[in-house]
């Protein structure tokens, strides 16, 4: 059974979300603040997480952060605010997706089951795929960059792997939304994969700031240009 860390500190949603996961199948445990949150949470204990952006003792932002110095776990923000700044603070911490309050649930679960479908998807793979000094490790899910793991999110790791199986081949942001994030709704948008590109670039480029690698093409999308 998936087992899903709940940060939230709203009574009446707690209940309501409680709810809806069990009835899904999944097996829930809930904290209602940060400090609750790191007395539950462990690596390899939870499938996804879906953390509260504010919380009585802090920002789920921060547990967030926490995470992903040791772990690629599925995130979902649940967010009150839906303004461009607090949503890419989410997505570029490592977040992988976020909802704006108030939600409904069928949406919810719609990406959550898309975000556990792709990370095992990703766990079944027993491909090798490398180019430009970097290996990505598709049995165990690990990305190497010259030899040294790469902190990857789960989204940047799947926006990666798209990239590295069509080398020198130009992907419309139609075509990398459509191949990574197709489900019944459509939540991942062009300014989200924006955002997504600029942080996979800081990571695989050796000068990010002047790309080789991942490359923009006006009007057209993005490349993965093999130099080596």
């Amino acid at each position: 059974m998936n087992r899903i860390l709940l940060l939230e500190d709203d009574p009446s949603l707690i209940t309501g979300l409680s709810f809806a996961l069990e009835k899904q199948g999944f097996a829930t445990d809930v904290a209602r603040t940060l400090r609750e949150a790191d007395g539950l949470w462990a690596d390899g204990k939870y499938e996804l997480l879906l953390l509260d952006v504010s919380l009585p003792d802090g920002s789920g932002f921060s547990f967030c952060r926490k995470v992903r110095s040791v772990s690629r776990v599925p995130v979902i923000f649940l967010t009150a605010s839906d303004e461009e700044t607090s949503v890419i603070m989410g997505l570029d911490i490592g977040g992988d997706d976020y909802i704006t309050k108030p939600f409904k649930l069928g949406v919810l679960m719609s990406r959550i089951h898309a975000l556990l479908r792709r990370a095992k998807d990703f766990r079944a793979s027993d491909t090798e795929l490398s180019s430009n000094g970097i290996r990505l490790l598709l049995l165990q899910g690990q990305a190497l960059k010259n030899g040294e793991p790469l902190e990857l999110t789960a989204a940047e790791y799947r926006l990666l792997r798209l990239f590295m199986q069509n080398p020198n081949v130009v992907l419309s942001k139609e075509q990398i939304l459509q191949k990574l994030w197709d489900c019944e709704e459509h939540f991942i948008d062009s300014g989200a994969l924006t955002v997504y590109v600029r942080r996979l670039r800081m990571k695989v480029e050796d000068d990010p700031g002047n790309p080789g690698f991942l490359l923009t093409v006006r009007r057209m999308g993005y490349k993965w240009n093999v130099t080596k």
